[in-house]
């Protein structure tokens, strides 16, 4: 962020390079792109859990900007139109990929052949007290409550306790009230919450 904020100090600001890429200044997208594709990939990949699946849709997004950015108006931040074509990239892939997995039916192990699609993780036979694996354990477990989420709960929390996004750029993005946002935020929580608790519960009694 901090980067994408000096960047816009020292050089064009958002609004010049679209200006300019409207005036037929291809250069202007290649400044765009360069100023953004480091953000857009982190939030791909918190998105999707998967690098090569998060390159994929980076690369969708920012093809899709090219082909729509004659028409941003200007109406919202550059920044925040752009997260809103991230959002809805992410979620068509993550759909994509979940009725191409209750399509395939495939046995708990996997085939290992299919590289779009997540690798199943079983849990390890032997005991591991040490702190890191806890941690990971812990993140493992949190990325199950949200993929159990449906897509706007994810999103909203995604962009709030991940992203850690203001309400209000949380509300331009979705198009809503900020009081929207906040109740459907905590509707979401209160989902992974339950969610969460059921599936500790479970273990807690093995």
């Amino acid at each position: 962020m901090l980067l994408m904020i000096l960047a816009n100090l020292v050089g064009p600001s958002d609004a010049e390079l679209v200006t300019r890429f409207k005036e037929g200044d291809k250069q202007a997208y290649a400044e765009i792109v360069r100023r953004y594709q480091h953000r857009v990939f982190t939030q791909c990949l918190r998105w999707m859990n998967d690098q090569q699946i998060a390159e994929e849709v980076a690369q969708d997004v920012f093809l899709a900007l090219f082909r729509s950015l004659q028409n941003f108006r200007g109406d919202s931040q550059l920044s925040t139109w752009i997260y809103r074509v991230v959002v809805n990239h992410c979620k068509n892939r993550r759909l994509y990929r979940k009725r191409r997995a209750e399509d395939r039916h495939e046995p708990l192990e996997g085939d290992g052949l299919d590289e779009d699609k997540p690798q199943r993780q079983l849990a390890a036979d032997q005991p591991d007290t040490d702190s890191l694996t806890r941690k990971d354990e812990a993140e493992a477990l949190l990325r199950e409550g949200l993929e159990k989420l449906d897509e706007d709960q994810r999103a909203i929390i995604v962009m709030r306790d991940v992203e850690d996004m203001a309400y209000e750029e949380i509300a331009d993005i979705l198009g809503v009230p900020r009081g929207t946002v906040k109740s459907k935020l905590h509707r979401a929580r209160a989902e992974l919450a339950r969610i969460l608790g059921r599936k500790l519960g479970r273990e807690d009694v093995f």
